[in-house]
């Protein structure tokens, strides 16, 4: 009697909890849906030529962290220099790379040495050297070589260097839109009663698209099973689920891959901190977390065009280390700013996003795996409402599914990067699966990343890359 009540008390313990998530992903959909619209008729408006070419216009740094990322370092900084802005510098960071990474840049690039005080504005290793190009064709190029002490320390030696307003943080290995900077920047000239602080932008795969010089030319969906996963991920992530909360104005992370953000707040609020390994979540938190213990009114904004494509992992070794690394960030971040959860003095960020992070994205593995394991327990005892069990499971598979549609849905009738008509029947079909093998691959990665903040294990984690070498043209 005890065991059935127990049983009963735990299906319906995680309906209730599937519910307020489904809830919540429901709301998020509707906000994006109006949202989006509205961003792509007010742009529709507007020329950016006439930023680009404007000597007037905001001054930008792009701080690009590179570490042993010689298999991508040339083409990627060839994208940076081709993109569209006039008033822009370009500073490479070698966090003490082990390959050819530097020398490979001073080679493409004809680099030198030059003397440069640095203003160590912000705590970070020590600076070894700095190099600017002979040929004025590189004039906005600046690579910066440092004592290897992770990413966060070499974005804030970038930040320490940067001698412009904004700063748009990046991974090396990402491929920009030539107009990315135009469309990030926007945003902070729109300033009315709010201050921006920072701007997110979209991020996608670029793995099997087609790059040249730097640019990307043709864009297909990914052949490999894990990079196909993730972009379907990523299309639900960024077009649904961040432009909801910045609508709200409550988003509490902008991609690593790809942020802008006011200098000044940015030093003002400490930096990035190098004691986690979501460096680029915690910024966020920290410089909200800063604006509302100021009171002074803010935004933090999102882009929904797709601007920046970067190569994602495409085995299950390196996933794993990903998304462990997420995990853990995620935790770091939460637990040093916990002062926020459910605090009014922090207004929608205390009392909806913070919690929201908490519930529904730092707890959800644990909830999924520790329900298994009671639920192997349970059958094996004889314990389970099967009816029950069997709607509530066709329910949730059956709303997840259609979720993902409707982000596929959303990405053919605003963006439509995917041209062929077969890549979103593809991504559609692997969808099926994601119940069944990817999702519980990410979340067996997740409690892996719980076990090694119990270890205290603070690694990165190796993450090597292919490259964006030559690609078969599909028919």
């Amino acid at each position: 009697m005890i065991g059935q009540i127990a049983s009963d008390l735990l299906t319906y313990g995680i309906f209730l909890y599937a519910i307020v998530l489904l809830l919540f992903y429901i709301a998020i959909g509707l906000f994006s849906i109006g949202d989006t619209r509205k961003y792509m008729h007010k742009n529709s408006f507007t020329d950016y030529r006439l930023l680009a070419s404007s000597p007037h216009a905001p001054s930008v740094s792009i701080l690009a962290p590179a570490y042993n990322e010689g298999a991508t370092i040339i083409e990627n900084v060839r994208s940076l220099l081709s993109l569209y802005y006039s008033n822009l510098e370009v500073l490479i960071i070698n966090d003490g790379s082990k390959d050819d990474s530097l020398q490979k840049l001073i080679d493409a690039y004809q680099l030198e040495k030059i003397d440069y005080h640095v203003q160590y504005k912000i705590a970070t290793k020590e600076v070894r050297g700095i190099y600017k190009s002979k040929n004025p064709a590189y004039k906005k190029l600046m690579v910066i070589d440092k004592v290897n002490g992770g990413k966060a320390d070499a974005l804030n030696v970038g930040i320490n260097v940067s001698a412009n307003d904004y700063i748009v943080c990046i991974d090396v290995d990402c491929i920009l839109e030539q107009d990315s900077v135009l469309k990030m920047i926007k945003p902070f000239l729109e300033e009315t009663d709010a201050k921006v602080i920072a701007s997110g932008g979209v991020v996608r795969i670029a793995n099997s698209c087609e790059i040249k010089d730097g640019r990307l030319v043709k864009v297909h969906l990914p052949d490999n099973y894990w990079a196909k996963m993730q972009s379907l991920e990523y299309i639900r992530a960024f077009i649904l689920g961040r432009m909801a909360w910045a609508r709200l104005n409550g988003l509490l992370l902008i991609s690593g891959a790809f942020g802008a953000f006011d200098k000044q707040i940015a030093i003002s609020a400490g930096g990035y901190n190098h004691k986690t390994v979501g460096e680029d979540m915690e910024l966020v938190v920290r410089m909200r977390r800063y604006m509302e213990e100021l009171n002074v009114p803010y935004k933090v904004t999102y882009i929904p065009d797709p601007l920046c494509w970067t190569e994602a992992p495409t085995s299950k070794k390196i996933l794993g280390r990903q998304r462990n690394r997420w995990t853990r960030g995620t935790i770091e971040t939460l637990k040093f700013h916990k002062i926020m959860f459910f605090n009014p003095k922090y207004g929608l960020l205390g009392m909806l996003s913070y919690p929201y992070w908490f519930f529904f994205e730092m707890l959800a593995p644990v909830i999924e795996f520790f329900g298994m394991i009671i639920f192997l327990l349970l059958t094996v005892f004889g314990l389970i409402n099967w009816h029950l069990f069997i709607a509530l499971l066709v329910f949730i598979i059956s709303f997840g599914y259609l979720y993902s549609a409707f982000a596929a849905y959303m990405e053919v009738t605003t963006y439509n990067m995917y041209h062929r008509r077969t890549d979103m029947m593809k991504l559609l079909i692997a969808a099926l699966s994601e119940p069944f093998y990817f999702h519980p691959f990410v979340v067996w990665a997740a409690i892996k990343g719980y076990v090694d903040i119990i270890r205290k294990k603070n690694s990165w984690g190796e993450m090597t890359r292919q490259g964006f070498g030559p690609t078969p043209v599909k028919k």
